[in-house]
């Protein structure tokens, strides 16, 4: 193209840039439809926000309900509730829990927290509320497709539910769904059309997430306001950026495993299949591994670890400035720890397999890299740590969770060192040391990180604060109920208590555990009443919470607080506010904040900032 017709075509793309936003101005593109269209299939992100987040609110009951239910099993084996029948009908039948109902229900806990909960009723939640409004946007690249991306979480979510009411029941095989279990519709009852259900609901789940995932990278490369430059973003937006990298480059190979493992069930074909005999019957299929599918599935199984924590790693990083008065310590080496996980997620996923007979060698090189991951993991602890170091600390209810998940983060860190090398992982795979690490790392950190994200914006969500009474509540009984549950399943699972096994009074060296098992099981219902108040809380507060009368109720920094207490679809009512400087000038030349907004002096221009 001639250099005429260059300048050509970039007039016209300014000019059209310019229509648009003048557009925006007079809230042509944005005006105030009817109900369906405000709160159904809204474009607004900020609306899908709050669909993704109230979404995620009723699974996380349901999957942390699953997990009350089995672990009624674990601490009282012996033990009837017939309350239960009446609730679970012939799947607990006498008051007590069946096998194929045990199984079933460890399988819905684990997919429905790990995905439903933590990947799209967090990402999905602050990823619509905070990128247009911190980079200054209007709303994402694609509204339509960033409602599609929900709706498509939503018939997800839809399918998933209705396994629960098939006759033969949901899925049990694990929320890995290993075959040949999963791939076998003959191999148990929770194999059968509980897992065709399973598989078509996370195929659902991976298109949302990928139009999730490719609506947050085009909005934040492209749609940032004048003066944003990629430096001068919040950390919350590179954690979002960075997980939305993830998402997109490894979903697709999860979702090709599940569309090869519908072909093993339905199709005829072998590629996970092979020397099989049912009922002393030998099948037909040959060739196929079942090895094969723990790759796939690993590939996205360990970026899902940081799918899950990047996110919360950002709002973590924001909330402790905030509420610190003081500038994040060591922005850009937060960013660089931040690609450095991108980069080694992707490197490590084989550490899941070190008992599938995985050459010794090649074992090697993957605990290499696994324990490398530790390095950007320091780093960020590190920069948390310094950034509180001696600031003038405001405990809000957001920001003792931003706190809690710095410990948690910690503790489960520093076991999955442990984890990470071969010889002692072939000790303690399929342990409840293995569940333990997970949980504390990517299942409470992940919660707290979530939690401190709602305290801190609920705000800017619903012009109304939480009550803070019960939310300092919530916040004791988690953090204290979450280390006596998991701490002491790491000493179960050195003592090779395994996980996933139904009675275990077949076995007397684990009968030792009785006691524990009941201490943990009384305290995992006593953590989940403290989550059912967060509930009430979080309803109550929409309604009824007390009315927030200023726009910068944190006195922060960043874009968000720049809008309306309650803005409509654009955002901003006028112009989008031009950014001059970083996000985190706190405590800075005597005064307490200086937001995005305020040009540089020019001092701090000779300074070059």
């Amino acid at each position: 193209m001639s250099n005429e017709a260059t300048l050509h075509s970039q007039e016209a793309i300014h000019g059209a840039a310019h229509a648009h936003d003048h557009g925006h101005d007079d809230h042509h593109e944005h005006h105030e439809g009817g109900f369906i269209s405000k709160y159904v299939f809204s474009l607004d992100h900020k609306t899908i926000a709050k669909q993704f987040l109230i979404t995620g609110i009723i699974w996380a009951i349901i999957g942390a309900l699953f997990s009350v239910l089995f672990r009624l099993q674990l601490g009282f084996p012996d033990a009837t509730f017939p309350w239960l029948e009446s609730i679970l009908g012939h799947w607990a039948k006498g008051g007590r829990i069946t096998p194929e109902a045990y199984y079933a229900l460890v399988t819905m806990h684990g997919t429905i927290l790990v995905f439903f909960v933590l990947t799209a009723g967090l990402s999905g939640t602050f990823s619509n509320l905070l990128i247009p409004l911190q980079v200054g946007a209007r709303d994402m690249a694609s509204p339509l497709m960033n409602c599609m991306s929900y709706w498509a979480f939503f018939l997800a979510s839809i399918v998933m539910m209705s396994s629960l009411f098939v006759q033969t029941g949901p899925a049990s095989g694990g929320w890995t769904a290993y075959p040949p279990l999963s791939a076998l519709g003959d191999a148990s009852i929770g194999s059968k059309i509980g897992m065709d259900l399973w598989l078509i609901s996370m195929a659902l789940f991976v298109v949302s997430q990928l139009l999730g995932g490719l609506n947050y990278i085009s909005t934040i490369l492209n749609m940032r306001t004048k003066g944003m430059t990629m430096t001068k973003m919040p950390l919350t937006i590179w954690s979002f950026f960075f997980t939305a990298v993830l998402g997109v480059l490894s979903f697709p190979v999860l979702l090709s495993g599940f569309i090869l493992l519908l072909f093993d069930r339905h199709g005829g074909t072998s590629f996970y299949l092979s020397d099989l005999f049912v009922a002393g019957k030998a099948l037909s299929n040959e060739g196929g591994s079942a090895i094969l599918y723990q790759h796939l599935f690993w590939f996205l199984g360990h970026p899902e670890v940081y799918i899950i924590i990047l996110p919360a790693m950002g709002m973590v990083s924001e909330i402790l400035a905030v509420n610190s008065r003081k500038p994040i310590f060591g922005y850009l080496a937060m960013v660089g720890s931040m690609f450095a996980i991108v980069i080694l997620a992707f490197l490590v996923w084989a550490h899941h397999m070190f008992v599938t007979g995985l050459n010794p060698f090649l074992g090697a090189f993957f605990v290499l890299l696994t324990l490398l991951i530790a390095v950007p993991s320091a780093i960020k602890v590190f920069n948390w740590l310094t950034t509180i170091w001696r600031g003038n600390l405001r405990f809000t209810p957001g920001m003792l969770f931003s706190i809690g998940f710095v410990s948690t983060f910690i503790s489960g860190g520093l076991t999955g060192i442990w984890l990470g090398n071969s010889s002692i992982d072939i000790h303690l795979h399929d342990t409840y040391f293995v569940i333990a690490h997970f949980h504390i790392v990517m299942g409470v950190s992940a919660f707290f990180g979530t939690f401190a994200g709602v305290y801190h914006w609920f705000p800017k969500m619903f012009g109304r604060y939480l009550n803070n009474t019960l939310a300092y509540i919530h916040f004791w009984t988690t953090l204290i109920g979450a280390y006596l549950i998991f701490w002491p399943m790491h000493y179960e699972g050195i003592a090779g208590m395994p996980r996933r096994y139904y009675d275990y009074a077949s076995w007397e060296s684990f009968k030792q555990f009785s006691d524990l098992n009941q201490f943990i099981s009384i305290v995992v219902i006593i953590v989940f009443a403290a989550q059912l108040m967060f509930v009430f809380n979080f309803f109550y507060s929409i309604f009824k919470g007390r009315k927030v009368t200023t726009t910068n109720p944190w006195s922060s920094t960043t874009l968000e607080w720049t809008t309306p207490i309650n803005p409509g679809h654009g955002n901003w009512p006028g112009e989008i506010p031009e950014v001059y400087r970083w996000p985190y000038d706190y405590s800075k030349n005597g005064k307490d904040f200086v937001p995005q907004t305020v040009p540089l002096s020019p001092d701090e221009e000779k300074e070059g900032h």
